[in-house]
């Protein structure tokens, strides 16, 4: 018996598999995304502000990992291959982390606009008072985005699927099919 594949096959195994990094990739972020909420909600209501966007955080998971995909895809980062794994490690996640505050200006903006308020009204809820709340967010981001990049770079290093098989063993069947 003869077993044919066809190029629709390699097509829906290959969307599959980006499915699959999409959603580790979002998972990752919107538990990160959900912890900064979290903090910024507790904050706000110690002060008698009622805050709890949780869509936000599926929404900036969402388009974050959409875009790192793209930044995988595009190859971002194989330029510092040579040298410690510390290197692009912290170029990655320093790439990443600006790409998220160019996300977190347009989303401003767009919210301003929704909201009546011009892009630089907009734009000066960053700054300002702000400026030290976004300054903080973006720190955490990087610092959350390092261990991501660095367990890229350290399979990418190891070759296939076997840091996968060394971190979930044979429940990472599912992962890499």
């Amino acid at each position: 018996m003869t077993t044919t594949t066809s190029h629709d096959d390699g097509i829906a195994r290959r969307t599959i598999r980006e499915l699959k990094s999409f959603a580790v990739i979002f998972l990752y972020l919107y538990i990160t995304f959900g912890a900064i909420i979290l903090m910024k909600t507790a904050i706000l209501h110690a002060s008698g502000v009622d805050f709890a966007p949780w869509g936000l955080a599926v929404v900036k998971a969402a388009i974050m990992a959409k875009f790192m995909l793209v930044g995988h895809a595009l190859k971002w980062g194989d330029r510092t291959k040579s040298g410690p794994l510390i290197w692009p490690t912290l170029y990655w996640a320093m790439t990443f982390m600006l790409l998220l505050v160019a996300l977190t200006i347009i989303e401003e903006i767009v919210v301003g606009l929704l909201h009546d308020r011009s892009v630089v009204s907009s734009l000066r809820e960053l700054g300002g008072s702000h400026l030290q709340e976004t300054a903080a967010a973006m720190l955490i981001i990087f610092l959350v985005l390092i261990p991501y990049f660095a367990f890229r770079m350290l399979a990418a290093t190891l070759g296939g699927d076997r840091l996968i098989h060394m971190f979930f063993g044979e429940s990472a069947r599912f992962i890499l099919r």
